[in-house]
Formats: C-alpha cells, structure tokens, sequence
C-alpha cells in the first residue's frame, strides 16, 4: 500500500467515524434543527443536522467511484454540497432534508470530476455534462463497447434518450474513446472487475422516483386546493407573475387592471402570502411525518 493510499484510506476512515457520531433524525427532530438554523443560525443545529447526513454523502460518493478519483475526495466535495443545502434548505417547504441534499451532493461531486478529469474541461454545458455521466451507461446497455464512431442508429437513440443533439454524442463518444481509460479495463486489487461496471447510475432508485412522484403530485394537489382561497383577480395575477414560464410584467398587467405597477406588486405578494398559509394548513392536515412537518 502506498502513502497515498493509505492516506487516502485513513481520510475515509475519518469521514466514517464522524458520520457514526451523529443518529439518524426523526423528521420532527430535523425541522426543529433546520429551523433553527434557518431562522436563529445556531451552529449546533446545524452541526447535527449536517452530521446526521453524512452517510448519504458516503452513498453517493461510493456510486462515483468508476471515474478513478480518490473517494476521500470525492466525499469532501459532496460535503461541500451538503453545506451548501443546509445553507438553502427551508424546513416550511414540507420534504425532508436528504430529499433535499442529495441533489446538492451530487452536483458538487459531478462538478469537482469534470473539473479533474483533463478529458472534459471544456466540456461544461448542461448537454455535454449530462453525456460524461450517461453515455458510458448507455452504450454498456446497448452492446456498444467498441470505441470507434457509433452506429447511426445507436447514435439516434442515445441523442433522442438523452434529448442532445446528435453531433454533441458522437463528439463526446470520441472524446472518450480517445481517453486512456478503455471500458473495458480491469480495475480493483484483483483485477475482477471492469471500468464500466462501476460507473455511477444516474437514474434514480425506483424508491426515489415513486417517493418524489407520490410527493410531486400531494403537493399539486395541495396547490390546487390553495388556489381557491384566491380571488379571480389574484389567482391571475399571481399565475401571470409567479407560475409562467415567461412572466407577464407588472406593467403589462397594470394596464390590463387598469391600476398601477405598485398596486399589482402589492395584490402579487398579499396573493402569495394567502397561497403560502393555505398550503401549510391543508399539509398539516394531511399529517404525513414522511413527508411533511407534523
């Protein structure tokens, strides 16, 4: 083992026994610290609530490993993110932290390997980052291991799956074929594996995704319901304002209203504010501790 290694190893260890101090959270327990923290900024609060998160940090990193950098580093960079959530997190918006941080998480570990990977530092548009983590994936499922240009009907369904343009796939598959690091290397002590099976999945566990689904469509419900402590005047202005893709602009409804630009601000936040205690009251009805504040 080298020193490398074993420094490596004894960073890891570290992050493991720190994250062995601190138990898992109640959800009651975790929005009293978050809330804390939000709104009084005591760094106990959040101290634990960081810490009791820690492992998901460590599972996440664990699924990133195939990009050959070190997992104490990679843990590091995830810890940055799961600060970062910490810092945005409002426990009044009824889903769980780890809900929460994951995605953060993960951000911060896929940034720090496009940044330490020489093959893609130029490589920083949503399209092709979404390529780096997917396209190795994709080919392994379809058979596609060979590393000259892809077939033109691999090439269609990779592009229509991803929804990339056609020439960003066969750029990157090209960038990647190039790289030193072949699919089909062995990697691990033992030489048991290959590179491909241990590239992170992207997709999330199908836990997750009924998880977020189940929890995507309670809260159209609850926005729904909200909606009809509104006003004709308000839910339009409020839909114009908040709820489109392009905003209608104060001006333009002023006009429509026949008042000023203030008076439309005014109604926007007084509409708002309405939504926002209806929502919380209808969830507080439903009294799901999974997924809501009790």
């Amino acid at each position: 083992m080298t020193a490398t290694t074993y420094s490596q190893d004894a960073i890891l260890n570290r992050f493991l026994q720190e994250a062995g101090r601190y138990p898992m959270l109640s959800s009651e327990r975790e929005r009293e610290l978050a809330t804390a923290w939000n709104q009084h900024r005591e760094e106990d609060a959040v101290r634990q609530l960081v810490g009791s998160h820690l492992r998901l940090v460590i599972k996440i990193a664990r699924g990133f490993a195939g990009y050959g950098l070190p997992l104490a580093d990679l843990v590091a960079e995830g810890n940055v993110g799961l600060m970062q959530a910490a810092e945005k997190f409002d426990p009044e918006r009824g889903f769980r932290f780890a809900t929460y941080a994951m995605w953060w998480v993960r951000a911060a570990i896929q940034e720090y390997i496009l940044h330490n990977w020489s093959l893609v530092k130029i490589g920083t548009t949503a399209a092709q980052k979404k390529l780096f983590f997917n396209l190795r994936r994709i080919k392994g499922r379809m058979q596609e291991l060979e590393q000259g240009d892809l077939p033109p009907a691999a090439l269609r369904t990779i592009a229509a799956e991803l929804d990339v343009p056609e020439a960003e796939v066969m750029e990157m598959n090209r960038r990647l074929a190039a790289s030193d690091s072949s699919l089909n290397t062995n990697v691990g002590e033992d030489g048991e594996h290959e590179w491909i099976e241990l590239l992170a999945d992207e997709r999330p566990s199908q836990e997750v995704a009924v998880g977020e689904a189940a929890e995507f469509a309670m809260r159209r419900r609850l926005l729904s319901q909200a909606m009809t402590v509104l006003n004709e005047r308000e839910r339009h202005i409020l839909l114009e304002r908040r709820l489109k893709d392009d905003p209608s602009t104060l001006e333009e409804l002023s006009s429509r209203y026949s008042v000023s630009r203030e008076r439309i601000r005014q109604i926007e936040v007084r509409a708002f504010e309405k939504l926002r205690k209806a929502v919380l009251s209808a969830a507080q009805g439903l009294r799901r501790p999974s997924l809501l504040p009790a």
